[in-house]
């Protein structure tokens, strides 16, 4: 029998690697930037057109290479990292395997200028699909420039599965993020289609989280210092008032290289237990320290996760640390065992004397008598005092003098006496005692609606039903745009971070047929003059905020319709809640508005909204 096994060839074994190391234009982000910083660069450019799809291009101002290493690092396995496994374990870069520049090679138009500090020129080198096109002499400044065009160009099918423009920019910005977070003493700038996106300066840890997330940012911002032999902890929280129910604004560094992590995630968790609202996510930005022989970054393709020899001391120190930052700025409770008493009061009376009330015991109000006003002291000295003399035709019993004749001369008319009364007029409510005989709806634990049908019963959850309820009902508005507004008294005020303000622009029009009317979207600000009808003023920012996590959590692609996710985002804001006391009018409206959906039987997301139990099925449980 023939053999059939063989060796794959380079191209195609590269590519391949591609498939884990590249997922997305993200991807070669991400490994262009870290590639720069171990390089050394101060100052990092990144340059995207089409969100990468096109262009993407890191240019830095780091040692460069010579020709040799500009050729070899397209090579698989090809480091200057690491000599042995050992080495491994001891790792201070973030790059170390070889298989990033090989992997994007064979799968893009590379363009690579290099240049070290002490030569004269510099190399340039061009390959597509991992075949070498050009080595040539170019005159280029210090540093590296690396240019990746047309990303999958020879695998359709990957090209095919990228999402919108809008999209992966959204994941190209994210990684930008987590590598400009880790490093804040680099400058770093980002380009898209020729705009500038973001330009960080050098600066402190704190200034950068500012110039990333906006200036308000900094009154959230709680620090966080913890030092001990086995880790180091430094970066801030966020307030429990401003968390948001977005994982956005989550950052772990381990060694200056962002991680995700499920467990430490939790710690911090159980750190804020108590402190924040139902579905509200903490905020943190963590730098970890740890020996880098105590922890493996090489059990996933990305990098982004890590295996800790200690995660359960890691967790303790974690859950600590952040749990005392907040108590010590006074962000959460705590327990004060040495109180002063002195700062009971505000005021010291010890050396006071409480202020003496004299009364008159023998005062009758009733008796005809002198009465004498009691001056002060400094008023005894005048020769005469004021006495005021009763009169006894104003006594009490003189209101009643001359009722009695009058009485009698009346009393023989009360026989005669007509009261007036309101025209009886029909009532547009049946009355109380008719309403609880034609009673048709309860409510079962302030969650479910039970109503009566001609086969038996309806279960209905008033949660979901008037998710569905809202749901068609703006959908309709954003559609028609015949969306009712209602100004505010005085215009509201809100803020959010550039990439945020982008995505409210970008819905903008759908959000003010709805209702909303914005008189500014820039800058970071938010300013809102007029809401939908029945929407509370403190729930605007609920529902941008939620809109904001709806919209990046599913991550929609070209087929994704802003007018439907809206619609779903704001239903579930503003829908009755579970728990809530509905009265048997509103129980029995909420069941008419359902039942004249076009759908009512699912709420937006697909859930059961009611269900049915006959009277056959009833009986069968009592056999």
């Amino acid at each position: 029998m023939a053999d059939i096994i063989q060796l794959l060839p380079d191209h195609v074994a590269n590519q391949i690697a591609a498939g884990e190391v590249v997922q997305r234009p993200a991807s070669v982000v991400k490994e262009l930037l870290e590639n720069a910083i171990d390089a050394g660069a101060t100052t990092i450019k990144l340059i995207v057109k089409d969100a990468g799809k096109t262009l993407i291009q890191v240019i830095d101002n780091g040692k460069g290479m010579s020709a040799t290493d500009a050729r070899l690092s397209f090579e698989r396995h090809a480091t200057s990292k690491i000599r042995n496994a050992e080495d491994l374990f001891q790792l201070n870069t973030k790059g170390f395997r070889g298989e990033a520049l090989a992997s994007i090679a064979a799968i893009a138009h590379v363009e690579l200028k290099t240049k070290q500090e002490d030569d004269e020129l510099g190399t340039c080198i061009e390959i597509e699909g991992s075949e070498v096109k050009s080595q040539d002499v170019v005159v280029t400044p210090k540093g590296t420039s690396l240019a990746v065009k047309n990303l999958f160009f020879n695998i359709p099918a990957r090209r095919n599965f990228l999402k919108s423009n809008a999209v992966e920019l959204r994941h190209v910005i994210d990684e930008f993020h987590r590598v400009a977070l880790a490093h804040p003493s680099i400058t770093f700038s980002m380009f898209h289609n020729g705009s500038e996106t973001f330009n960080l300066p050098e600066s402190n840890y704190r200034q950068r989280i500012v110039n990333i997330f906006g200036t308000k940012t900094n009154e959230k911002l709680v620090p966080v210092e913890e030092a001990t032999e086995v880790l180091t902890i430094s970066g801030f929280v966020g307030k429990p008032e401003f968390a948001k129910k977005s994982r956005n604004e989550q950052f772990f560094f381990v060694n200056n290289r962002f991680i995700k992590s499920a467990y430490l995630n939790h710690a911090i968790n159980s750190a804020f237990e108590g402190l924040l609202k139902d579905g509200a996510q903490p905020s943190y930005f963590l730098n970890l320290t740890v020996n880098p022989q105590t922890i493996d970054i090489n059990i996933h393709p990305t990098k982004t996760e890590i295996k800790f020899d200690d995660e359960h001391t890691l967790y303790a120190i974690l859950r600590s640390a952040v749990k005392h930052s907040l108590g010590q700025f006074n962000i959460a409770p705590v327990l004060d065992f040495e109180r002063d008493a002195n700062l009971d009061t505000p005021y010291n009376y010890q050396q006071k004397s409480a202020p003496s009330v004299e009364v008159d015991s023998s005062f009758n109000p009733f008796k005809d008598e002198v009465v004498t006003s009691k001056l002060s002291s400094s008023a005894s000295s005048f020769s005469t005092s004021p006495s005021f003399k009763k009169d006894r035709g104003t006594s009490w019993e003189s209101l009643y003098v001359g009722l009695e004749s009058k009485g009698n001369q009346s009393a023989s008319n009360f026989n005669e006496v007509t009261f007036e009364s309101e025209p009886e007029t029909a009532s547009i409510f049946e009355n109380e005692n008719e309403v609880e005989q034609k009673q048709t709806t309860y409510q079962l634990n302030n969650k479910f609606i039970i109503s009566t049908i001609k086969s038996g019963m309806l279960v209905i959850d008033q949660h979901k039903a008037h998710q569905r309820v809202l749901y068609e009902e703006y959908l309709q508005n954003i559609t028609v745009k015949e969306g009712v507004s209602q100004q505010l008294l005085f215009p509201l005020e809100l803020h959010f971070s550039k990439q945020e303000i982008k995505l409210i622009q970008q819905l903008q029009e759908d959000l003010e047929a709805t209702g909303f009317v914005f008189t500014h979207v820039k800058d970071e600000i938010v300013v809102i003059t007029g809401v939908p009808v029945n929407v509370p003023e403190s729930e605007v920012s609920i529902i941008l905020e939620q809109l904001i996590s709806d919209v990046e959590n599913e991550v929609p692609d070209s087929h994704f319709s802003a007018a439907d996710l809206l619609a779903k985002s704001m239903a579930k804001s503003l829908a009755i809640k579970t728990g809530q006391t509905l009265t048997n009018t509103e129980q029995e409206h909420l069941v008419n508005r359902l039942f004249a959906c076009k759908e009512p039987s699912v709420s937006p997301t697909n859930k059961t909204t009611f269900i049915t139990m006959t009277v056959d099925e009833l009986e069968k449980k009592f056999m």
